[in-house]
């Protein structure tokens, strides 16, 4: 009963995040690692840019809601890069370090994010400064070479908090992996 409950939850979530525009991201062979393509779909009323605002900032994709003001607050943000350590659970522990070399009184939690197709642990993060943030770690698998996160930041008092939570979950939900690159649209071209 519990395991039809989680997948009518996860159909659920995808079939919410196809109400907006796609998100594409892709990158070409590098070394041993394939060429990659993610693929998912941004909430309803938010802006998916791979090309534009992500390459400015050096990550895959962004996702964010209204008009780009380059504030990390409330936006959704998707990196990849080569598997070069051993397990997820090696991401998460060196992200938690990173974070707790520039915030040492910052708390976090990690938990475990459900996704049909690839395992995704998250890293949520109470920072002393009162901004949150939530990483969600996920492994297409040893073949594709490659891991990803979604990341958003919010601060601790944020009115909007759990729907642009749940938001994020939902995209996390809907990503998918493809190996190879894929050819983006003229308009997402620099």
């Amino acid at each position: 009963m519990r395991s039809i409950l989680l997948a009518l939850l996860l159909l659920l979530a995808a079939t919410q995040a196809r109400a907006g525009e796609p998100i594409m991201a892709s990158g070409a062979r590098d070394g041993a690692t394939p060429a990659w393509t993610i693929i998912g779909t941004a909430p309803d009323g938010w802006t998916a840019d791979c090309c534009t605002y992500a390459r400015a900032i050096g990550v895959a994709a962004v996702v964010y809601r209204g008009e780009w003001t380059g504030e990390p607050q409330r936006v959704m943000v998707l990196n990849v890069w080569p598997a070069k350590l051993p397990a997820l659970e090696a991401e998460l522990a060196a992200d938690r370090t990173r974070y707790h070399q520039h915030d040492p009184a910052g708390r976090d939690t990690t938990m475990a994010i459900p996704h049909p197709h690839m395992r995704c642990l998250a890293n949520v993060y109470e920072g002393s400064d009162h901004i949150d943030d939530m990483v969600v770690f996920c492994d297409p698998g040893q073949a594709s070479g490659v891991r990803l996160s979604w990341s958003m930041t919010l601060g601790a008092n944020e009115s909007q908090r759990r729907p642009l939570l749940d938001a994020l979950l939902r995209v996390v939900a809907g990503t998918a992996y493809r190996r190879g690159a894929t050819a983006l649209p003229a308009s997402a071209q620099p």
